[in-house]
């Protein structure tokens, strides 16, 4: 996957995303073993084509890229990386029929060949704390109970794993690396596993 050495980013795992639960605008924090920042977004409401901005830190100063849909709204829509320049960097996909039970996406090189699959390890759990979430006030404790897993395959080998963690008013995943990994390969799956917390908390 050929994200420009400019890109990359020499990470130090497991990682950490964090997602704000409570912030009027969605808001996610990527952060290394060392709490480094790896990426941050904060997501723009009311856009019926999705468009997140993927920054460097909370500071918003340095742009790392731009994902972006192909489509206004759809169940198998594809999601694009780009440079600040335009430049296309690769893609991550949601494969409709396969992610109504167990949620299965596709990571893209920049030529569109797959390259990794991210998939739910255990659906079930998925689905209750997609339920119990939207309840009021329980809601806000499901993540104390209800810990969903996601593998990161490549050619049917696990190279990275991300687990829901216990946390309060904030959804945590740890984020480790399994297998070997190119630097480039390593942002292009974080940046997939991202643009998937967003999507799969708007399924519920």
């Amino acid at each position: 996957m050929p994200f420009p050495r400019s890109l990359c980013i020499a990470m130090k795992f497991p990682l950490t995303l964090r997602f704000k639960l409570l912030a009027l605008a969605p808001q996610i924090f990527v952060q290394d073993a060392q709490q480094n920042p790896i990426c941050y977004v904060k997501q723009k409401l009311l856009r019926l084509r999705e468009k997140v901005e993927v920054f460097a830190d909370e500071s918003r100063s340095a742009l790392i890229c731009t994902i972006e849909a192909d489509r206004i709204i759809d169940f198998s829509a594809c999601y694009t990386f780009k440079a600040p320049d335009g430049t296309l960097l690769g893609k991550v996909r949601r494969k409709g029929m396969k992610s109504l039970w167990r949620a299965h996406y596709e990571v893209l090189d920049g030529q569109g060949n797959p390259s990794y699959v991210i998939r739910e390890e255990n659906p079930f759990t998925k689905v209750l704390d997609g339920f119990i979430g939207e309840l009021p006030i329980i809601g806000i404790f499901s993540g104390y109970f209800l810990n969903p897993r996601y593998a990161i395959l490549r050619n049917d080998e696990k190279v990275m794993s991300m687990v829901k963690h216990r946390a309060f008013l904030e959804s945590r995943f740890e984020i480790v690396q399994n297998g070997s990994v190119s630097e480039s390969d390593q942002l292009a799956v974080v940046l997939s596993l991202l643009m998937f917390v967003l999507l799969e908390r708007s399924r519920g």
